[in-house]
């Protein structure tokens, strides 16, 4: 059984892509950009609620290609 994707602090959602080699490239008021080499689009994180919404780590998920896997073994490191 896949455990199920809730909602997570912002900053810890950024700690999960730098482990994936990601990069705040800028912040823009509640909006934080995060780059990676080779990824066409940046993430946006949004700093208020201070938890992310689920259906937001989904895109960043999918925009970063990172599988439903790959992110609970990142989430487990941070």
């Amino acid at each position: 059984m896949s455990s199920k994707i809730v909602p997570i602090y912002y900053k810890k959602l950024i700690k999960v892509f730098e482990l994936a080699g990601f990069e705040v490239s800028r912040q823009k008021g509640d909006h934080i950009a995060m780059t990676k080499p080779n990824v066409n689009r940046p993430l946006i994180i949004k700093t208020s609620p201070h938890k992310v919404a689920v259906a937001h780590i989904m895109t960043n998920l999918r925009t970063a290609g990172i599988s439903r896997e790959e992110y609970f073994e990142l989430l487990k490191k941070v």
